[in-house]
């Protein structure tokens, strides 16, 4: 190998760099990594054997590897830093030379750094990165956006290094400027969702049914062999197995309560707020880890706040089977909600996007796949133009057939003083969606009654405004 012909760079060897580079070279492509952490590197090193990488902790040494023109991936955490590295890559770049953003960067921060490099004739890609440890290493799903030709340069390595299904990449070009950044943040969102419904029926089957944690394990790995298969259910069956230290001692019992997050869900509803688009599900489920974090609060409130008795009498099996079912109409609906919105932004944001693809390249590889991306995908094949998967012939009949059991849930849930929030906002999403009569007309005309905002009337065009009688 030539000192100055590796095909592409890695800055940042953390997790996600390591094995992707490693995931890279098992497909015959030569490597660099660079990190200012010696320790980084050394492992790099130590994993790399007989494969064609070269890891340095000089970043202008790392950068004189690269064949030109360079490709330059960057793996570190979003923001300040994303802007430090670009800072410190500049003087040692030339015109043509490409920067792909691997990291979980906020889509108008890609939008302004893509302007800021295109002054001085360098590429950028945001590239939206799903998979877990695993994924890097064995096979993510790729969601790039910016320049066509400079995500053709790089597409053979995205290709080749993706999760396949069906014999189908898990990447497709998205679109210009930050769509794959964009992509990737509704990506999250929809995680956020469908943690938050997955951690509700878990509450409802401990607390509810006091099922132990070897029946849990055994329920979810019952689910993850029929509609419900996923990538996040089989995890979760997982997860109750697993022991602690102290003997007959479960992990799961032993972490607490408190739900972090990085700011992409709270991002995903910030937005759908901006362009007016309804995700309700997922709003939930960022204001779920935000109530988690009061755990003080809540320990005390516990003490003087009363409600009925968590334990929720009948028969079990029924039971389980109705909350099975709850999930899969939760399911659904939240794809519902971010489909709808990337179909929104699209148009607002220019990005063209092809609903088809984003659902075929979430099949594999990524954090929220699923068995329904199958139908999705069916979905959008016959009718590109869907506005909501809800309409869709066969998914709208699968949700009409499980909207008693949902019903059933909730109702059980709320009877036995269980909070289901992303249960029932996936329920009213639905009951919403399908009303062809809301009260909004009353809230236009207490806007009108006290701003003077004006109103439109059902019977004839045009805009009035009202004198209402004063108190």
């Amino acid at each position: 190998m030539e000192n100055n012909d590796y095909e592409i760079g890695m800055i940042g060897l953390g997790v996600m760099g390591r094995n992707l580079v490693l995931n890279f070279a098992d497909h015959g492509f030569s490597v660099a990594g660079f990190d200012m952490d010696r320790a980084k590197v050394i492992q790099l090193k130590e994993e790399a054997e007989k494969r064609t990488i070269y890891g340095s902790i000089v970043l202008q040494d790392f950068i004189t590897r690269l064949r030109k023109p360079r490709a330059v991936m960057m793996l570190v955490p979003a923001g300040a830093p994303v802007d430090a590295v670009i800072n410190e890559l500049i003087p040692l770049l030339a015109p043509g030379d490409l920067i792909i953003d691997g990291g979980n960067s906020h889509f108008t921060d890609t939008n302004k750094r893509l302007k800021e490099l295109a002054d001085r004739n360098i590429h950028f890609i945001g590239l939206g990165i799903s998979g877990g440890e695993s994924g890097a290493r064995f096979g993510p799903s790729f969601m790039p956006g910016g320049a066509k030709d400079a995500y053709d340069r790089i597409s053979p390595i995205l290709e080749t290094s993706s999760a396949k299904v069906n014999g189908e990449n898990c990447v497709a070009y998205l679109g210009p400027g930050s769509a794959g950044h964009y992509v990737k943040m509704v990506h999250n969102g929809i995680e956020y969702a469908l943690m938050q419904v997955i951690s509700e029926s878990y509450d409802l089957l401990k607390r509810g049914l006091e099922l132990t944690n070897y029946q849990l394990s055994e329920v979810y790995s019952t689910w993850n062999k029929g509609l419900l298969q996923s990538f996040l259910i089989e995890i979760t069956a997982d997860i109750f197995q697993k022991q602690d230290d102290e003997p007959g001692s479960f992990l799961i019992d032993k972490i607490l309560d408190e739900a972090k997050q990085k700011g992409t869900g709270k991002w995903t509803s910030q937005d759908a707020m901006d362009i007016q688009v309804p995700v309700p599900t997922i709003d939930a489920a960022v204001s779920m880890r935000d109530i988690s974090a009061y755990k003080s609060e809540r320990d005390f409130a516990s003490g003087i706040l009363f409600g009925p008795d968590y334990k929720i009498e009948g028969g079990t099996e029924p039971f389980i089977r109705q909350i099975e079912s709850s999930l899969y109409f939760a399911m659904i609906t939240i794809f519902a909600q971010g489909m709808a919105m990337l179909k929104t932004a699209s148009a607002e944001y220019k990005y063209d996007l092809k609903l088809e693809e984003v659902a075929k390249i979430w099949r594999g590889g990524c954090i929220i796949r699923a068995s329904v991306l199958e139908n999705i995908c069916a979905a959008f094949e016959k009718s590109a133009g869907l506005s909501n998967l809800l309409i869709d012939p066969y998914l709208s009949k699968e949700i009409l057939n499980r909207q008693d059991d949902i019903r059933s849930i909730i109702k059980t849930a709320v009877e036995n003083g269980i909070p289901v929030p992303g249960l029932s906002a996936s329920l009213a999403y639905f009951d919403s969606y399908r009303s062809g009569w809301l009260p909004a007309n009353l809230v236009q005309a207490q806007r009108d009654y006290f701003g003077a905002h004006t109103y439109e009337r059902n019977d004839e065009k045009g805009t009035f405004h009202t004198q209402w009688n004063h108190i």
